[in-house]
């Protein structure tokens, strides 16, 4: 497989290798690829993560309106407290 970089990430693979910690172009891209494997699986169990609690929120019944004052309130109440 050939593949074509812009200058500035065959720079990149080029320094990994040079540092030693990488012995060829491949285990560079080949750690790029399952880091970038990693982070799609990530992405993916977030995203059904919130999908169910989506679902959940939609089953608990009957939405009520959110008091933001009263929020506020007792944001003031624990800075105060905090403070003290």
């Amino acid at each position: 497989m050939n593949i074509t970089l812009p200058p500035h990430l065959e720079a990149l693979v080029q320094g990994k290798v040079a540092s030693g910690f990488y012995h060829s172009v491949s285990e560079v891209v080949w750690e790029a690829l399952q880091l970038l494997d990693e982070r799609d699986l990530v992405r993916k169990r977030r995203q059904e993560a919130l999908q169910r609690d989506i679902q959940i929120g939609m089953e608990s019944g009957e939405a009520t309106p959110l008091d933001l004052e009263a929020v506020k309130e007792r944001g003031r109440k624990r800075l105060a407290r905090l403070k003290s």
